[in-house]
């Protein structure tokens, strides 16, 4: 089967290591079924894979893709949540919890295998395009959001990085839930489409900010540290799932931390529940993923690129 897969490990030159290519079929093992992938959608998560973070050598070739929305054995229009072995299902009682292309290949082919237990029914209202959103970026942005951060209705939130997926995510759903949204971009055009989305203002990274925020959202990491702690009112909530821009920043403010009672919260990934949730929040209330292109898989390579520039707004899907 055709597939987009890492073939080599290149921390300095990710692209370098990407292959697309006939691959073998996916193996079934028990408990787990096969999926005919008719979207997957790209998330920073695949360049790190090909950087050598959380995949080595020894598990090359690894198909890439850690989403999808597809069709199962029985005929039936599935999502995939792509966290293997969170509850024991489908792997042995000693292995740990891990994401597709981690462990095992993943989605950018035309099939790929998964835990029965994995697989949740796809709305009819979410085309195969944007479901195949919602699994890692959507899904992380959910539970930052709504599980983490602990924010209702007419709090503030403050999303970092307009433009990433995660961050692009936490607008959309944000708004659609009544909080208040500030983001940040770099790039003007980007703050422009966050306000487009939903966000009642857009701002430089680092700019001031009108009001200190009940919560801030960050994937972007040692770039926008201290803005994102500088931002925050006192006890209010600071979660963060990337660290794009890298995981050290000059300065921690260790003491404004601790003498505004702030917190600071990890978040990675979520739930089958919480997925289910966000499915069905989608459906009811005509929320939508942000995509930036679709492309075919055979293209997959242009779909990285953009990713790896920082190009896009919102995310890249593949269809197969």
């Amino acid at each position: 089967m055709f597939a987009a897969y890492a073939a080599r490990i290149d921390p300095d030159q990710p692209l370098n290591g990407l292959e697309l290519g006939e691959r073998p079929e996916p193996a079934v093992r028990p408990g787990w079924t096969t999926v005919t992938v008719k979207a997957a959608s790209l998330n920073h998560h695949d360049l790190w894979s090909l950087r050598g973070v959380g995949l080595g050598e020894e598990s090359l070739p690894m198909i890439l893709g850690c989403d999808a929305a597809g069709i199962d054995e029985d005929g039936n229009e599935v999502v995939l949540h792509s966290v293997i072995g969170q509850t024991g299902h489908g792997v042995g009682p000693d292995e740990p919890r891990s994401i597709l292309t981690e462990r095992y290949q993943g989605t950018f082919a035309e099939r790929v295998a998964v835990p029965t237990w994995n697989l949740l029914p796809k709305p009819k209202e979410l085309s195969f395009e944007e479901a195949a959103c919602l699994p890692t970026a959507w899904l992380t942005a959910y539970r930052m959001l709504f599980t983490n951060a602990s924010v209702r209705p007419g709090d503030s939130v403050l999303v970092q990085g307009a433009g990433g997926g995660v961050a692009t995510a936490a607008i959309v759903l944000g708004a659609a839930a009544g909080l208040r949204v500030l983001a940040t971009s770099r790039d003007e055009a980007k703050r422009k489409r966050a306000l487009d989305l939903g966000a009642e203002g857009a701002y430089a990274p680092g700019e001031r900010l009108p009001r200190r925020v009940d919560a801030v959202i960050e994937t972007v990491g040692a770039a926008t540290w201290s803005h994102s702690v500088k931002s925050l009112k006192p006890g209010g909530t600071l979660v963060i799932s990337g660290a794009t821009s890298g995981p050290n920043p000059k300065a921690t403010e260790l003491n404004r931390i601790f003498f505004l009672e702030l917190k600071v919260i990890g978040s990675t990934m979520g739930t089958k529940e919480e997925l289910e949730d966000l499915l069905s929040f989608c459906a009811a209330r005509g929320v939508r993923p942000v995509i930036d292109s679709v492309l075919p898989l055979d293209r997959a390579r242009e779909g990285f690129e953009k990713m790896a520039g920082g190009e896009q707004f919102g995310k890249v899907v593949l269809t197969v």
